[in-house]
């Protein structure tokens, strides 16, 4: 059976934690592993994933829950602490406030790779990829992502932005482990891993699927973030060194002009 492991990373998120937890364990598929990396917290989120690891034993759902609690050096050393635990066929690294959008979530997925996925030399594809929806603070519909994932994902599709959603981006494990996230970045390390794992696979010539269906629902963000600014400059610069310089350029001068339009 393919086996999924899904990796939240947490720090003081007691508030927003539940209804990812909730997500995971509703799932009815058996074979899910969840790795919960936190960075000692103190405001109630680990008595929240020891309560969700009793429930989980008491579901009896095949389901495996880990917690490693301990200082980091911010979310992507965390991220890379959960690469260097992974198992299984596929990680997805679902955020602290994200959750799944129905219990048969999983299901539909290993549905769709046993089923109607490509493969080649029959090995499984690099990265399956879906839709994402964006919720508000209470868990909401709002509306579909506005970048929406192509029918034919490549590492030269994100020129256009990133086009699928870190959340919806579901990894084969061996390629996951060879790519750690780049801690140089201190915002946008997603978005590089995202790139240099679809070029991975562009190189050993195996495919990505679309998924064609919504894989997760995401908490849409104030417009105005802490760090928002320093993001958006770092993402130019993770583009910048994909893409070359001049690409990047150009292209983003049309993101502002598209923007100017939409208005």
């Amino acid at each position: 059976m393919i086996k999924i492991t899904y990796v939240t990373i947490t720090y003081q998120a007691a508030k927003v934690l539940q209804r990812t937890l909730d997500s995971v364990l509703q799932q009815d598929y058996p074979e899910i592993t969840h790795l919960i990396i936190d960075g000692a917290s103190t405001d109630g989120t680990l008595d929240m994933v020891n309560d969700y690891i009793e429930r989980s034993n008491a579901a009896n759902n095949g389901h495996k829950v880990l917690l490693m609690s301990e200082p980091d050096d911010g979310i992507y050393d965390a991220m890379n602490k959960g690469l260097r635990s992974l198992d299984g066929d596929y990680v997805c690294f679902l955020n602290a406030g994200d959750f799944l959008p129905s219990s048969d979530t999983v299901s539909r997925i290993v549905e769709m790779v046993n089923g109607q996925c490509s493969m080649v030399n029959g090995q499984l594809p690099a990265v399956l990829y879906g839709d994402t929806d964006i919720v508000d603070a209470e868990g909401r519909f709002l509306h579909h992502r506005r970048l929406a994932p192509p029918e034919h994902l490549t590492w030269k599709s994100f020129r256009h932005g990133m086009l699928v959603c870190h959340q919806a981006f579901y990894a084969r494990t061996d390629f996951a482990i060879a790519t750690p996230y780049n801690q140089k970045y201190r915002y946008s390390a997603d978005v590089d891993w995202c790139i240099r794992i679809m070029k991975a696979a562009a190189k050993e010539n195996v495919p990505l699927q679309n998924l064609h269906m919504v894989v997760v629902n995401y908490t849409e963000e104030g417009q105005t973030t802490l760090h928002h600014r320093e993001s958006l400059l770092e993402r130019y610069r993770v583009m910048e060194s994909h893409y070359g310089r001049i690409s990047t350029f150009f292209m983003h001068c049309w993101f502002v002009i598209r923007a100017v339009i939409q208005k």
